[in-house]
């Protein structure tokens, strides 16, 4: 069977920003930072007092008190975007997808609410965990809860690969489609990680800015914690167009590698060696590429690791390529970042404009790279690639081009 295209016909969105892909697409666009006091339930010593946060989100009220018992936030995040993504992709929600639909969803960590919770309650409050805690906090519950929401009996699993979970999982649905294993697919990333005993953890690894997200910068000094979910309905474009469905963009290409060398130092070789596989095969030359949604987390290492990784992988080209990471907008949210990225890259790839890149005085030398400054830049869009660079060197790329006009 020769290879299909795949086509994104609905995207919806959880974030910082709020519920819904296009106010995360117009805060990435106009650089408006969703960044805010640390929330957390437990009382909170930790030197960093800010993250992006999902702020008052309901989880009865926007999915009832049936599904909200088996929900962390995590997996609702999921469900309320993929809501989202099904409507605008003009499925029934009544009509059951059936076993040429997969439910995949990649998440870093799962139910890190519940697990922050239980271990609170056992080892403080000398209280019993809470009888739904295992299928709450279990990664599987999130693409399972998918599944039954849309009746999906195809393939349903997690992904779970750190920083480059939501991009793998998008990239494997979209192999499963093209392939000819399924005909549909209901995918993303969530992550919903903005706890007391996380935030601490994180703080010491010396990875989080106590004040601005610099991706690039000369003075970067870390990320900023960000959560969320960004869900997708993919399908084989002949499938799409049967039931006259409006594609959003295609999915042209997708690369996955790892550096096999160091748990938290990344490798340029690596990360340059995983966007030419998307290159290849999307059928792309580095001259096709118009933006780059870097994964641009503003620590040190990763900065210049991703610049000097862009330089090998489009040579002079380089010269030309706008590249901007939008995690000062909706901070770093590790296993839904690469879903909610790929959001963002969509919409620039639709609109022809590339999201500026904040928080950058002076550009660190060493990132020689054409950085988008405070304002997005209008510029005609034939391809865009979206990064994920994750602990562990894992490495994600995924590559949208234009659907053909209506």
């Amino acid at each position: 069977m020769s290879q299909r295209r795949v086509v994104v016909t609905g995207m919806g969105a959880v974030s910082a920003a709020g519920i819904g892909a296009q106010l995360l697409w117009r805060a990435a666009r106009d650089g408006k930072p969703c960044i805010g006091p640390v929330q957390v339930r437990q009382p909170y010593g930790g030197r960093i007092k800010i993250t992006a946060q999902v702020r008052d989100f309901d989880i009865e009220a926007l999915l009832g008190p049936k599904i909200t018992p088996f929900c962390d936030p995590f997996a609702a995040y999921a469900l309320v975007a993929a809501d989202e993504a099904v409507a605008q992709a003009g499925l029934d929600p009544e009509v059951r997808q059936g076993a040429r639909c997969a439910a995949l969803l990649g998440t870093g960590i799962g139910g890190m609410n519940t697990i922050d919770d239980g271990i609170f309650n056992v080892y403080f409050a000398d209280k019993r965990p809470e009888a739904l805690t295992v299928p709450r906090l279990i990664p599987s519950a999130g693409p399972s809860q998918l599944s039954m929401r849309y009746g999906a009996t195809g393939p349903c699993f997690a992904v779970a690969s750190a920083c480059s979970s939501g991009s793998q999982a998008v990239g494997l649905a979209f192999q499963m489609i093209r392939a000819g294993m399924i005909d549909r697919a209901i995918v993303g990333g969530s992550e919903a990680c903005v706890t007391n005993g996380s935030m601490r953890a994180w703080e010491s690894l010396r990875v989080l800015t106590p004040d601005f997200c610099r991706p690039f910068a000369k003075n970067r000094n870390g990320m900023v914690l960000g959560e969320g979910a960004a869900m997708f309905v993919i399908e084989a474009e002949e499938v799409a167009l049967a039931r006259g469905a409006k594609p959003l963009a295609v999915l042209a290409g997708y690369g996955t590698n790892a550096d096999a060398l160091d748990p938290v130092r990344p490798d340029a070789a690596s990360a340059s060696a995983c966007m030419d596989m998307a290159l290849d095969d999307a059928g792309l030359t580095p001259r096709d590429i118009d933006y780059v949604n870097a994964h641009g987390t503003a620590t040190v290492m990763n900065d210049v690791t991703e610049a000097e990784a862009l330089n090998r992988s489009f040579g002079d080209h380089i010269a030309k390529l706008l590249v901007s990471s939008t995690k000062p907008v909706h901070g770093h949210a590790l296993g839904a970042g690469g879903a909610l990225e790929l959001l963002i890259s969509i919409q620039a790839l639709r609109e022809n404009i590339a999201p500026p890149n904040l928080n950058v005085e002076i550009q660190d030398p060493a990132c020689a790279i054409r950085l988008v400054g405070l304002q997005a830049i209008e510029a005609p869009m034939r391809a865009v690639l979206s990064n994920s660079f994750a602990f562990g060197g894992i490495n994600a790329s995924l590559i949208v081009t234009p659907a053909a006009p209506a």
